[in-house]
């Protein structure tokens, strides 16, 4: 009785949990909208100055390769700054590479720019999801955070369409996604004060936080790899996997479509079936197990497609859907688990494995198609499939 009535206190979140929940929602969608909006413009604008298409495969990269340089040391930026002066710092940056964008055409100060931005990028992604966590009602936090990967879903159509309706010439496109920023900007200034639990800031932060939550939660780190790998990565080698099967080239494209719609449909139906347990860990920790294993019977089924070509749709629907679905649970119960500087800690952790699962998936998929995309691809999905439900199998049966 005494743990129900504790939920229940809890239950009501914190003062200013609504505008705190409001203002990073707001924040990340102008953001993150000005953000896809100007990715795509960026790689148009460097390909008409006639560079190569390695260079402009550098620049997308140097994105990412901010969010790795970052992320280790988030929570360590964190605890001097403060979570509201860091989500400043990462709402700034971004902006201030877009007027570099627009007030230079030197491509190297460009490249600069965007690493910058991916670092800020990296700083926001640990810092939203954490700030959601600490913000939501905790007997509404698998909604929340479904709620949440399902609006930065659409900030990947937002940003684009806007785009096309721009049009890459002159200046509009730049100035609109600087627009964009700026008002993600100020919503930024609407995040209230998130006062820390009594002693949660003062573990260890930097690689040592970062190694400590691994140690805790090894096979939930090992879920957002997974993650990662089937909804990040395997997305975006779809194309080559169609065409090389036969498709045609606007079916291969549409492949992507279809992985997307099952990672921002699914997101919120499973964070709200994780709020409906009696027992939230034990209930997470199943729901877990069965998307691993969604993932595994789907991966078994894919050395079929080349003899029924219609398979693929609903079997890159039920990837994409999967790797969507073990990404909110592991938040959801990272954030049902943890507070302060942990929390961060943790979180930075799941991005880090979540985009290496994308890098190694985007990474290896392409030479295995080539080689064949009938047998060796889909074996090596199913023993990354199977890997993860095992481990997850494992620490079900430990779950209280």
């Amino acid at each position: 009785m005494a743990e129900q009535a504790s939920g229940q206190g809890a239950a009501a979140g914190s003062p200013g949990s609504v505008r705190g929940l409001l203002a990073v929602f707001g924040s990340t969608l102008f953001q993150l909208s000005g953000v896809f909006m100007l990715a795509p413009l960026m790689l148009v604008l460097l390909t008409g100055r006639e560079v190569s298409a390695t260079v402009a495969g550098l620049f997308a990269a140097s994105n990412w390769l901010g969010i790795f340089i970052i992320t280790p040391f988030a929570s360590a930026i964190t605890r001097r700054l403060g979570r509201r002066r860091t989500m400043w710092l990462a709402s700034v940056v971004p902006l201030l590479a877009a007027l570099g964008y627009l007030s230079s055409d030197s491509v190297a100060l460009w490249f600069a720019l965007q690493l910058l931005a991916g670092i800020a990028g990296g700083l926001r992604w640990v810092l939203a999801e954490s700030c959601i966590a600490e913000f939501s009602p905790p007997d509404r936090l698998g909604r929340t955070m479904g709620m949440y990967a399902t609006m930065v879903g659409m900030t990947f159509v937002i940003g684009p369409t806007l785009l096309a309706w721009t049009g890459s010439e002159g200046s509009l496109g730049l100035w609109l996604a600087t627009a964009l920023m700026s008002v993600g900007l100020l919503w930024t200034a609407l995040i209230p004060p998130i006062p820390a639990p009594p002693g949660s800031d003062t573990g260890p932060v930097g690689p040592r936080g970062l190694w400590q939550a691994v140690q805790l939660q090894p096979a939930l780190m090992l879920a957002g790899f997974i993650g990662g790998f089937f909804e990040l990565g395997l997305a975006s080698i779809l194309p080559l996997y169609g065409l090389n099967l036969g498709m045609s080239e606007s079916a291969s494209a549409l492949l992507i479509s279809v992985s997307g719609i099952g990672s921002t449909l699914i997101a919120i139906p499973v964070g709200m079936m994780a709020d409906r347990f009696a027992n939230p860990v034990r209930g997470r920790s199943s729901l877990l197990v069965a998307v691993a294993g969604l993932a595994l019977v789907c991966t078994a089924a894919m050395p079929l497609v080349p003899y029924a070509l219609w398979l693929a749709w609903p079997l890159v629907f039920l990837l994409g859907a999967s790797g969507s679905a073990l990404y909110t649970l592991c938040m959801t119960d990272i954030g049902a688990r943890q507070k302060g500087s942990s929390l961060v800690n943790s979180t930075a952790v799941l991005v880090l494995n979540y985009t290496l699962g994308g890098l190694v998936a985007s990474g290896i998929s392409g030479a295995l198609i080539e080689w064949s995309a009938g047998v060796a691809f889909p074996a090596v999905l199913i023993l990354v499939a199977g890997m993860g439900l095992a481990a997850l199998l494992r620490t079900h049966r430990r779950a209280v």
